[in-house]
């Protein structure tokens, strides 16, 4: 199979693509998706086969409207009220789902995770398909998510048949997930939604804690965000020194992804290093690219623990989970 890759212009040709069942790589503000029709489910399977992707990880369905939402998902007026303030947006609303949405969708729940994405070229794309788009992460299972259609191109080309270019993605981690499905608003998978950003509309809103069973959102039960050599992140800048000298000794070629503060105290030393940025939003924007950029130079990545709060702590849960857990202090 050829994977086409182009922009705005290909929108036409790639919805025919999703009319007829195929997959197609689409771009969003989080990271980039590998959309097909919710509502067919040999196309959804197509989703978990070019992916790779184990069949009980739900699926999240995209939408360009809360009108278009409520065709697939029971919305509630809490759930119109917090689409009305944070999409379109990062935030993904677990709801119960209509039957027009297949459990292959939603890996055998009775809910689903609705989005309704703010780029406009995903939003030009979902209006021209005329239907609800699932989609997880263009990348093959566990490996680190797409920013940019090359990165998508790396992992899904020949695997799918096109692939449409909406530059560099502005927020670079997945949506939150929020599943008001349950007695308390729970947010499953932290994202660019931060808690402190939806605690004003949901006071007793809460983190998911515990060991997950059956994952009622994406991003919960399987190892991901993984680059192909090791990764570790680092908490402060003695333990990077030790652990940089450490991997050096053994003839490894390490890196270290360090925030703009401490850029010139590397440099001081002579170590490989790459600015991750200066603030949380360009770290969170940066770090997926420059961890796939990283990983075909170097072998082994040491990446600046990020902060517990705000966007901050949504990109460190994504790293905890690339790293294994791997911390050095």
């Amino acid at each position: 199979m050829e994977t086409r890759v182009g922009g705005r212009e290909i929108i036409p040709f790639c919805a025919e693509l999703i009319k007829k069942g195929e997959v197609v790589g689409f771009p969003t503000e989080t990271v980039y998706g590998l959309g097909a029709d919710a509502t067919n489910e040999e196309a959804v399977k197509r989703i978990y086969e070019a992916k790779g992707r184990p069949s009980d990880n739900p699926l999240i369905v995209h939408v360009s409207e809360v009108s278009e939402a409520e065709k697939v998902a029971y919305v509630s007026d809490l759930a119109k009220k917090l689409f009305s303030v944070f999409s379109p947006g990062p935030l993904t609303i677990v709801l119960p789902k209509k039957d027009k949405v297949p459990y292959s969708v939603t890996a055998g729940l009775d809910t689903v995770g609705i989005r309704i994405p703010s780029h406009p070229i995903a939003r030009e794309f979902f209006r021209a398909c005329n239907c609800p788009i699932a989609a997880p992460s263009a990348n093959l299972s566990k490996r680190i998510s797409p920013t940019t259609a090359e990165a998508v191109f790396e992992d899904m080309n020949g695997r799918i048949p096109a692939i449409i270019d909406g530059g560099s993605c502005s927020v670079g981690i997945e949506s939150t997930v929020l599943s008001l499905a349950g007695d308390t608003p729970t947010i499953l998978r932290p994202g660019g939604i931060t808690e402190e950003m939806l605690r004003p509309y949901l006071p007793d809103v809460k983190l998911f804690s515990g060991k997950v069973k059956v994952a009622p959102a994406p991003g919960m039960k399987y190892k991901h965000y993984a680059p192909i050599v090791p990764c570790v992140l680092y908490s402060s800048v003695r333990g990077a020194e030790r652990e940089y000298l450490l991997r050096k000794g053994e003839g490894k070629n390490p890196i270290i992804l360090t925030k703009g503060a401490n850029k010139e105290l590397w440099e001081e030393k002579g170590f490989s290093y790459l600015s991750v940025g200066d603030t949380g939003e360009e770290f969170t924007s940066n770090i997926f690219r420059l961890m796939r950029y990283c990983e075909k130079i170097y072998d082994y990545l040491l990446i600046e623990k990020p902060d517990e709060n705000g966007i901050e702590g949504s990109l460190l849960d994504r790293l905890m989970k690339s790293s294994g857990g791997k911390c050095v202090f």
